[in-house]
């Protein structure tokens, strides 16, 4: 849901691979990424199909799960923002393969003459935003030393990746360039390497319709977080607005039934009455009576809204020193 672009790389590459893969493995040649083949007889076509489509299963099935697990960033910046981030960093990549092969050429005196095809540039680059943007959570630890994060699946995944083919640690390596440099508010690479207003809305209106699901209506409608995370959190934070708000009008109604004040002296014994610890014998001291706290009227209204009579969110709030949450609590359970 509201991962079009996400949906579509996810499905169309992995179904023409596994048809090249497993019906028409003649036609795999026109697919393969040859940079011979590129540099001296300039088939720059190439560049566009030897780096969309796997050739290895292997690769097929890992890009696609860490593009599954990558549609947080659609989600986050909408459609257009991130076909313009694979956009830039596809074409960064192209350039920094062709780098990185005549680097290694010269100083190891290593020949490259084919890479591993497929969409792994951009792949590779989307793990400088999941670094940087992505918020650590910790779900476990393994022998008391090794914490387990919910990040840490993705990156075993991109490990798996990376150690599936000789050369492709330099698609790797480029596409981890091609994401700092497109991340960086310094080179400014974004306001190039986008995707034009009118292109966006041609797909739009196009491709979306076709690749777009509707939202799920076996959960409850909550506002989309960023990641798994907030959205889990959202749903475990309605559901205690839920449990307070029937708190609340069970308190409601016992209250209408027993048709009596709250005995706040009950409540705030502490907060109303407080012993001089000067005297050291320990005999009853004088009643020190504050001064009236101010109490918002915002906090007021809401604790009303709940249900609660103005006088006892008052006196909560007042003896509470104007903490909501604390008379919150206090005027549920008492």
């Amino acid at each position: 849901d509201k991962a079009p672009l996400s949906k579509s790389l996810l499905l169309v590459p992995s179904a023409i691979s596994i048809l090249l893969t497993l019906l028409f493995q003649h036609y795999q040649k026109f697919f393969a990424y040859n940079l011979q083949a590129v540099k001296e007889d300039f088939q720059i076509w190439r560049l566009v199909c030897g780096r969309t489509i796997c050739l290895d299963l292997k690769d097929t099935f890992c890009s696609s799960l860490l593009i599954y697990n990558f549609r947080i960033f659609e989600r986050r910046y909408g459609s257009r923002k991130f076909s313009s981030f694979l956009l830039g960093a596809w074409m960064l990549s192209a350039l920094f393969d062709l780098l990185l092969v005549e680097i290694t050429q010269y100083i190891f005196g290593i020949t490259i003459n084919s890479l591993p095809s497929g969409f792994l540039g951009p792949v590779f680059a989307l793990f400088v935003p999941f670094y940087s943007s992505i918020p650590r959570v910790q779900v476990t630890q393994v022998l008391g030393h090794f914490s387990i994060t919910n990040k840490s699946l993705v990156y075993i995944l991109g490990l798996q990746l990376l150690t599936s083919g000789s050369y492709i640690w330099i698609l790797a390596l480029s596409g981890l360039i091609s994401g700092i440099c497109y991340n960086s508010s310094i080179l400014k690479v974004h306001r190039i390497l986008c995707v034009p207003t009118w292109v966006a809305k041609i797909f739009s209106w196009t491709l979306e319709p076709v690749f777009s699901s509707a939202e799920p209506t076996n959960e409850v409608r909550v506002g989309m977080g960023a990641t798994v995370d907030i959205q889990r959190q959202q749903r475990m934070e309605l559901l205690d607005r839920q449990i307070m708000m029937s708190q609340v009008a069970q308190m409601r109604r016992q209250r209408q039934q027993q048709g009596g004040m709250i005995n706040w002296n009950r409540l705030f014994p502490p907060l109303r009455h407080r012993h001089n610890a000067n005297y050291q014998d320990h005999h009853p001291s004088e009643q020190v009576i504050p001064p009236p706290t101010e109490v918002s009227e915002e906090q007021v209204a809401r604790l009303m809204e709940m249900g609660f009579s103005r006088g006892d969110a008052l006196e909560a709030l007042r003896a509470s020193n104007n903490d909501l949450n604390v008379a919150t609590n206090f005027l549920l359970q008492h």
